[in-house]
């Protein structure tokens, strides 16, 4: 079984990136078999990837699933290159790094991905989830959340890269900023009545999808759910309500 392309068709089920945001390897990969075939994609973020490094990599594609690298690579041009260059080099579909980074560094980034035999779709992170206009102004950011979104989505598009990651409640914007071909990939996304945990913009997968997502990231509620594949189902189910709506 092969990972689906993020870029292809996509069936509801397979719009659904579950975060494996777990200590060890051992816990991630009991999540991984207790999920089977209800989840294609699998995020590996800081938390994974400092402990286990590249093994956890290495483990999600041998059982046929995408990886999505989330370490949302924010350096200098030069480094932002290499690293996207090696992340492509260990199979990953989907990798993030900062727009905050600025045009040289997305560039780099975008010349990284370019050299890689199977290249990784790069997405820029736009404005975190769990940010606010309160906390953007403390950093000194005086547009609105929504400009600041924009602004840092047009950035990655004129630097060459796939797509970005926003909240859902800016996708339905950005999708008619960007056009069609970008990659949007929403977190904060949770099912009618449940917390919203440390997302301050979360909304219903529904929604995004809807708006125009194309993958949604879920992590506590298909982690910490009694039975993670009905949870995975229901997101796809959501997903697929989006899509008829």
């Amino acid at each position: 079984m092969t990972p689906p392309d993020p870029r292809g068709p996509l069936a509801p089920a397979e719009r659904i990136i579950c975060a494996l945001d777990l200590p060890a390897l051992a816990e991630a990969l009991r999540l991984v078999e207790a999920l089977g075939s209800s989840v294609r994609w699998f995020k590996i973020g800081m938390e994974l990837f400092t402990r286990e490094g590249p093994r956890a990599v290495e483990e999600i594609r041998r059982r046929g699933a995408g990886v999505f690298l989330d370490l949302k690579y924010h350096d200098i041009p030069a480094t932002a290159e290499r690293a996207v260059a090696s992340a492509g080099a260990l199979g990953v579909s989907l990798l993030t790094v900062h727009a905050l980074g600025g045009a040289a560094m997305l560039e780099a980034c975008a010349r990284g991905r370019d050299g890689c035999l199977a290249p990784p779709a790069v997405l820029a992170v736009t404005v975190l989830t769990s940010l606010d206009q309160a906390a953007l102004a403390a950093v000194g950011v005086t547009r609105t959340l929504e400009d600041q979104v924009l602004a840092s989505a047009e950035l990655a598009r004129r630097a060459g890269l796939d797509g970005v990651v926003a909240s859902p409640r800016e996708v339905a914007a950005l999708r008619g900023r960007l056009g069609k071909e970008a990659l949007i990939v929403t977190p904060g996304v949770r099912l009618g009545g449940g917390s919203q945990d440390d997302h301050a913009r979360a909304e219903t997968p529904q929604r995004a999808i809807a708006d125009g997502a194309d993958l949604l990231v879920v992590g506590r509620p298909i982690r910490d759910a009694a039975d993670p594949a009905a949870a995975a189902r229901a997101f796809a189910e959501a997903a697929a309500q989006g899509l008829r709506a």
